[in-house]
């Protein structure tokens, strides 16, 4: 459950652990009553904030997870690999960076930093002390192809949406134009375009040139 954090069934929390159903669902069921595990919704489990503290994880300032969100320099950002002495042109500066950068990635090389512990490596280096017990959780699975990736992308962008949230940040689908603004985009003689952001009440409106 620490893994991708989503609320997930008891039948897929079981699978997941390898175990007959019946023994995890009496487990999740105490798990509950203790406060280590919560149910937003009936026949959906999350581990809680007490529960993270039970395994050692420290519990997240808004201040930290500030500093964990931030742009990392080229030299501290992550450098994708496809394997030994092999770097690919792709690199991380941040989380939200990484997320993205793991659907571009090749699953090979996922599986090769993965068995590395290159990932639990740079997500210490950010700070990030959960993200990083995460990845040596992800280590021992032993996950291979689209699945490694799929799970990967699930931990890194679940983890970077609530350090956004935590911060007070607004994820970019989110966010939206004013309804009394519009873009619109002019191809000038040159062939060159610029764009006009206009505000109709007030009659303004702004150019940006490209």
């Amino acid at each position: 459950m620490l893994l991708c954090e989503t609320p997930q069934k008891a039948l897929d929390i079981a699978k997941a652990a390898h175990k007959e159903f019946q023994p995890v669902m009496m487990h999740l069921l105490g798990l509950t009553k203790m406060g280590y595990v919560t149910s937003p919704e009936k026949g959906l489990y999350i581990i809680s904030a007490r529960g993270k503290q039970t395994l050692g994880i420290p519990e997240t300032t808004k201040e930290k997870a500030a500093l964990i969100l931030s742009y990392k320099p080229h030299d501290k950002a992550f450098h994708f690999y496809a394997t030994v002495d092999q770097p690919l042109s792709m690199h991380a500066h941040n989380l939200r960076d990484f997320a993205s950068k793991i659907n571009r990635a090749d699953p090979l090389s996922l599986e090769f930093h993965t068995k590395r512990g290159d990932f639990e490596a740079w997500f210490k280096g950010l700070g990030d002390e959960e993200l990083a017990k995460k990845m040596a959780l992800l280590m021992k699975r032993n996950l291979q192809g689209t699945e490694l990736k799929d799970l990967l992308h699930c931990i890194v962008d679940s983890r970077y949406r609530a350090l956004a949230k935590l911060t007070g940040q607004v994820f970019p689908e989110d966010e939206a134009k004013p309804e009394d603004e519009h873009e619109h985009v002019h191809t000038n003689e040159d062939g060159s375009s610029h764009m006009h952001l206009h505000s109709h009440p007030h009659g303004n409106h702004v150019h940006n040139n490209a």
